[in-house]
């Protein structure tokens, strides 16, 4: 029911904005796997794939691989490791570090990502299917204008474990359902690890309320610090 639910909408989508289909891009990670699945059920004939490695661990392309296969989406390849190195030493005047976790040079990444994915839109009249859920935009964990530079987010009212269970249904390859979520932004990172919470923890304080003193500062604290990220532009109030 909600998978229908959600193809219809992604449907109507299309049909409001004019668009041919969805972009997508496949990280190789579950949140991709379920946005790309709903969108080949909702425009079988016009869905792209795209893999935009970046200093990234060769696994989530691999994986990003599965899912395409698993779902018969065609893919695109962009590699972007060399203009990520290049606008890292344009900003800093030094070389990139791998092992590096300042956000303010590994936000870059998905912010080239998202300019990557609105140049295939433009090109062929797509949206940009946005990969974020409803946990993640709770707490603003994404990326400003990166993976959140999107035109719509099917699974954005969908908190995490609603997420698994939808992959489940759907058929998503059981290695992307098991795989430890991960942003990918800099070697080692661990979306949980980074949080300090799990997203079930989380989970349960969105859907109830209801989580120990814990889980409801983390909670509460990152949703203040980011909500920003959620909000248009401010404008003057005159």
């Amino acid at each position: 029911m909600l998978a229908q639910k959600l193809t219809d909408w992604l449907r109507e989508q299309l049909k409001e904005r004019d668009a041919r289909g969805f972009v997508v891009g496949l990280s190789g990670g579950i949140d991709s796997a379920v946005t790309a699945a709903l969108c080949k059920r909702a425009c079988p004939g016009h869905v792209l794939g795209v893999i935009m490695p970046c200093f990234s661990n060769p696994r989530d392309a691999e994986d990003a691989m599965l899912v395409a296969g698993a779902f018969d989406i065609p893919v695109k390849t962009v590699a972007l490791d060399k203009p990520f190195l290049q606008m890292v030493q344009l900003l800093t005047g030094q070389d990139y570090d791998p092992s590096d976790d300042d956000l303010t040079i590994a936000n870059i990444k998905p912010r080239l990502r998202m300019t990557t994915l609105y140049f295939f839109a433009a090109r062929n009249r797509y949206l940009v299917a946005g990969t974020n859920n409803r946990t993640e935009l709770t707490v603003g964990y994404f990326t400003k204008y990166g993976d959140g530079g999107v035109d719509l987010l099917p699974i954005g009212n969908l908190t995490k474990c609603r997420v698994w269970e939808l992959a489940g249904y759907l058929g998503v390859p059981r290695p992307i359902i098991e795989k430890a979520p991960c942003a990918g932004l800099y070697a080692g990172q661990d979306d949980e690890v980074e949080l300090g919470v799990t997203y079930r923890e989380m989970d349960e304080y969105i859907l109830t309320g209801k989580a120990d003193e814990r889980v409801r500062k983390v909670v509460e604290r990152l949703a203040a610090n980011n909500a920003h990220k959620n909000q248009m532009p401010a404008l003057p109030p005159f």
